[in-house]
């Protein structure tokens, strides 16, 4: 079936999220969808899928105007989308998850579920999945769970498959299987979307891209364009993708964890009896698929989370049991995981936001009154020191760009008189120029002789910023390794094998 999308617009009241996009896919064509975080895509998928109405353009198959209310519309059309979050209920079997909102019942009234069986295992056999109809969703991988959303999708003849984001959560192992399923779809006449701005996997899989910025198409190109090309497209100047840093100068500083255990308000185990060192001028990356105990450990080491036993000791003081007030006067810089949620103030101004945790004294508060004038220097500053795109420092930081914000929250944090930085996901959904000027600055940090941890799930950026890289697994360390690690090694660690396992089966 072949898709035609003409002059796609949709808006958010004043924001043009679509802006007059055309896309044609063919049947039997691998379309990637190249773009940056709030380039513009999602919205464009959603549009199609008939969770939007667009406000100007129209969708065709196989030539044929369309108009969808909503995604039943578009699932019978054809239409199928394998979501970067599953839309599947965990305490479901995966034959029960693939028949939902589609039962098929016997002469009597029940539900037929054998019939949901039968389509699981025709389905799983013609494209050689390992997927069991009566396991629980919830006992699955994630990679297989990934296979059930397909097989979702592919029970209701879809035609047109859309990838959204499909890797996000994905081992390095588990990313090449994708791979190997999508072009399995393609040769058995399936047009497929690839939604992505990971650019090792465009170049990887597909056939034509087209460039989205800023809810505009800017261009298309070749699977056998660089990554310096693909990148300049997307941002619309020509970027430095490697990582430049000179071999660690280790100093005194020296950040020492011991049997620490995280828990939360039941009692389950987040992170279990986790050990390592960071000395100062030396990155550690924290690797791990998401939900492994990363977060909770990044928040531990915060003072952010209430149920901390073990130690944390930082140039020789114990931090476990410190308020963050005291952990930060301890000399933490903190980059928090969704700067939105923990790291800025969307309706406060740059300026603001750039003294949130430095209003306890002098420079800015003097006899419990602000400084503005010191403020506002200060912002300025930080503003032209750290390139932040704004019309002004009393600009709203929720109207900056993903990149912008997250410089204002690193601009904060590397400020103050640092003996630790601990950043989550320091480049998630930022622009590829964005994250070449993060990289730097965290290179910076590390070779002032501060110990960094990263933590990130992104192993490109594993490899390129980290000295160490230590990989963790349903909150426990699977082992700590050099970032020369091959990276099949490094997957399979995150897939909870031990490295010298691991180095065996690779």
């Amino acid at each position: 079936m072949k898709l035609e999308l003409r002059g796609i617009t949709k808006r958010f009241g004043a924001l043009v999220a679509n802006d007059h996009i055309d896309l044609t896919v063919e049947p039997g064509e691998i379309h990637c969808l190249l773009g940056e975080n709030g380039a513009g895509k999602s919205t464009l998928m959603n549009v199609l899928y008939g969770l939007y109405q667009a406000d100007e353009g129209e969708i065709l198959l196989d030539d044929v105007p369309q108009a969808f209310a909503g995604p039943g519309d578009a699932m019978a059309a054809g239409i199928g989308m394998v979501h970067q979050h599953f839309m599947l209920i965990p305490v479901f079997t995966v034959a029960e998850n693939v028949m939902l909102g589609h039962e098929q019942t016997s002469s009597g009234g029940r539900l037929d579920l054998e019939a949901g069986r039968a389509k699981v295992r025709e389905i799983a056999a013609r494209f050689g999945f390992h997927v069991d109809p009566d396991a629980l969703v919830e006992d699955l991988p994630v990679g297989v769970q990934q296979r059930v959303e397909i097989i979702k999708a592919l029970s209701r003849d879809a035609r047109v498959l859309v990838f959204d984001e499909p890797t996000a959560v994905l081992t390095p192992q588990e990313t090449d299987e994708l791979m190997t399923i999508m072009r399995q779809l393609k040769e058995s006449g399936a047009a497929i979307v690839f939604i992505t701005h990971k650019l090792r996997e465009v170049r990887e899989v597909a056939d034509r891209i087209t460039v989205v910025r800023r809810g505009a198409v800017v261009g298309e190109a070749s699977p056998t364009a660089s990554d310096a090309e693909l990148a300049s497209l997307m941002v619309g100047r020509a970027v430095e993708l490697t990582v430049h840093k000179d071999a660690p100068k280790h100093s005194e500083s020296l950040l020492e964890v011991t049997d620490l255990q995280v828990t939360d308000s039941r009692g389950a185990v987040l992170v279990d009896d986790v050990s390592f060192q960071v000395r100062g001028g030396e990155v550690l990356v924290v690797a791990g698929v998401q939900g492994n105990g990363q977060t909770e450990l990044a928040e531990a080491l915060g003072g952010l989370q209430p149920n901390v036993t073990g130690s944390i000791r930082l140039d020789g003081a114990e931090l476990v049991g410190r308020s963050v007030r005291q952990v930060l006067d301890a000399g933490l810089g903190f980059v928090p995981e969704d700067r939105n949620e923990d790291g800025l103030v969307g309706s406060f101004s740059v300026a603001e936001n750039l003294v949130l945790d430095r209003t306890d004294g002098p420079p800015f508060v003097r006899r419990g009154a602000l400084q503005l004038r010191a403020r506002d220097t200060f912002a300025r500053e930080k503003v032209d020191e750290f390139d932040i795109r704004t019309q002004g420092i009393d600009t709203p930081v929720g109207r900056l760009s993903g990149g912008n914000q997250q410089k204002v929250v690193l601009a904060r944090e590397l400020s103050r008189d640092l003996r630790l930085l601990v950043a989550a996901q320091p480049t998630r959904g930022v622009d590829v120029g964005s994250i070449e000027f993060i990289h730097k600055r965290i290179v910076e940090t590390r070779d002032a002789g501060i110990p960094v941890i990263v933590v990130s799930t992104e192993l490109d950026e594993a490899v390129a910023l980290g000295d160490r890289i230590m990989v963790m697994y349903r909150g426990r360390v699977v082992g700590i390794v050099p970032a020369t690690t091959p990276r099949d090694v490094l997957g399979l660690m995150m897939a909870g094998i031990a490295p010298q396992d691991a180095a065996d089966v690779a």
